[in-house]
């Protein structure tokens, strides 16, 4: 498990190292750079390097990069924006050592893009976590001559033009194809637009311990063993009562499909009995698409929505379920939104509370507040907007601190979309499986279903909701590996989810 942290606990990191383990600043620079010469040398192999190095110790990393790979005998010129002698502190060492090794250097105004285009790869060390937005000239003119050259980059620890904090973009930035970072990511690098920006993201061990991040209070980045931990693998001699029971509380007239798709996401997902309740109108046609579980009709509307009175009986249907999921397709109609209400407020089961059931608690937060049993929340940034009094834009903004201030005591929020965030009253995972085929309607149906039926196994709203998406996004990437990241609908993610439980479970 690794922690996502900011530029200011990552100095806080360096300095407990430098306090509690004998190491300097200058020997954490050197492995740094050592590593980054590594990595040139493995990615590519033969032709010239260009490193631009910055006036902080970004830059200093860059330097000693050009000294090792210039000692293995790499043609190496670096591009500085500040010569070595107007340097400070180690980064002023650093490039001391390089031109006093013979490594070659300038410093223009701007690189020529035609000059850079001469090299094999250019090792962004310009600004790192020191990058405040927007960039002062003239860092986004040699950020046009990066991009101009065409030539690969290696970024160090951070994309020049990436806010480290909050993965914000600058309007000139560093596209990478590789970026190295070192003892723990940063945040901007696994939370967008920033994650885009970063390429493969390649973690240095630069000797800090795990000691040093201990008591840090920072969102999580877990790693597949961190999953697998939590796949709640059936007993040889289990029975599919133990397996989880789920209550589906979806679709209407218009949106047959969502009640479908979250069944089917349920259901693939390992439960071990799943009932579909859907407005009465529409039960014929649920149940010609699935066969595998009962397809229960509820009081509804001359509109083939949900009528006030079906809370009754879903509250009834629930008690012999671990886990309900509503939402997914119910639409906004009054007797839908009564009956949202009449359910959440009354049931005692775990609860994944989807699409039109979030709508349905914009101006009824209490009822929310006033439950007591396991609860995920599942919104897109349009949905938290909406209980959060804001924009969607907003919340793009900032999608770590919106997602945790809908968290509470036994309840956690899964914020959908590109580095989905969970959240709960202590933690958060920032979730980094996914791809653009998931993009498409209907697919969040399929991970309310899969997160139902996690909870229903017993998994905490957290766990749920973390491995449900981590799961989901895998299923996409395999989705998308078979048939194009355009051709993915979300139809095709449940046929995908054994890919990604397949991945987890191994040899199992």
């Amino acid at each position: 498990m690794l922690k996502a942290l900011t530029a200011e606990q990552s100095r806080l990191v360096e300095s407990r190292a430098v306090r509690e383990h004998g190491v300097t600043l200058f020997d954490l620079m050197s492995r740094a750079g050592e590593l980054v010469a590594d990595l040139v040398d493995e990615r590519f192999g033969a032709g010239r390097v260009a490193v631009l190095a910055g006036p902080g110790n970004n830059g200093g990393d860059g330097w000693v990069a050009a000294r090792h790979l210039a000692a293995r005998g790499r043609e190496v010129h670096v591009f500085a924006m500040r010569a070595p002698d107007q340097l400070a502190g180690e980064a002023a060492r650093a490039a001391a050592e390089a031109v006093a090794a013979g490594v070659a250097w300038s410093r223009p105004d701007v690189p020529s893009a035609d000059h850079l285009a001469a090299a094999a790869v250019v090792v962004d060390a310009l600004l790192g976590t020191g990058a405040t937005l927007p960039l002062r000239e003239p860092v986004g003119a040699w950020l046009s001559a990066v991009a101009e050259s065409g030539v690969p980059v290696i970024a160090v620890d951070v994309p020049t033009g990436i806010d480290s904090d909050t993965g914000r973009a600058a309007d000139e930035v560093v596209s990478a194809d590789v970026t190295i970072t070192f003892t723990s990511p940063k945040r901007g690098l696994v939370v967008f637009p920033g994650a885009g920006y970063a390429g493969e993201l390649v973690l240095g061990d630069i000797g800090i311990g795990a000691s040093a991040l201990e008591g840090l209070a920072a969102p999580e980045v877990w790693i597949a063993e961190d999953y697998r931990e939590l796949l709640p693998l059936p007993r040889p001699d289990v029975h599919k009562n133990e397996r989880g029971r789920v209550l589906v509380v979806a679709g209407s007239g218009r949106f047959v499909g969502a009640a479908v798709l979250a069944a089917r996401g349920a259901m693939r997902a390992g439960a071990g009995y799943v009932t579909v309740a859907v407005p009465d109108a529409i039960v014929p046609i649920v149940q010609a698409h699935i066969t595998a579980a009962p397809v229960v009709g509820l009081p509804c509307s001359r509109t083939k929505t949900l009528s006030s009175h079906a809370a009754a009986a879903v509250l009834a249907l629930a008690a012999d379920c671990d886990a309900v999921v509503i939402g997914p397709g119910l639409t906004q109609a009054d007797g839908a939104v009564a009956a949202v209400r009449g359910i959440i407020s009354r049931l005692t089961r775990p609860l994944v509370i989807d699409a039109d059931a979030l709508n349905a608690l914009v101006d009824a937060h209490e009822i929310l507040d006033n439950r007591t049993a396991p609860t995920v929340l599942t919104p897109h940034p349009g949905e938290l907007s909406r209980l959060m009094g804001t924009t969607p834009a907003d919340v793009q903004a900032d999608r770590v601190g919106y997602s945790a201030m809908l968290a509470g005591p036994g309840r956690a929020v899964v914020l959908k979309g590109a580095g989905t965030i969970v959240s709960d009253e202590h933690r958060q995972v920032i979730v980094t499986s996914g791809t653009p085929a998931l993009a498409t309607a209907g697919t969040g149906d399929v991970l309310a279903g899969v997160i139902g039926t996690l909870l229903a196994q017993g998994l905490s709203p957290l766990e749920a909701g973390a491995l449900g998406a981590y799961l989901h996004g895998r299923a996409g990437e395999a989705a998308a590996a078979d048939l194009t990241p355009m051709c993915v609908t979300s139809e095709d993610i449940p046929d995908h989810l054994p890919d990604a439980f397949g991945e987890l479970m191994g040899s199992w």
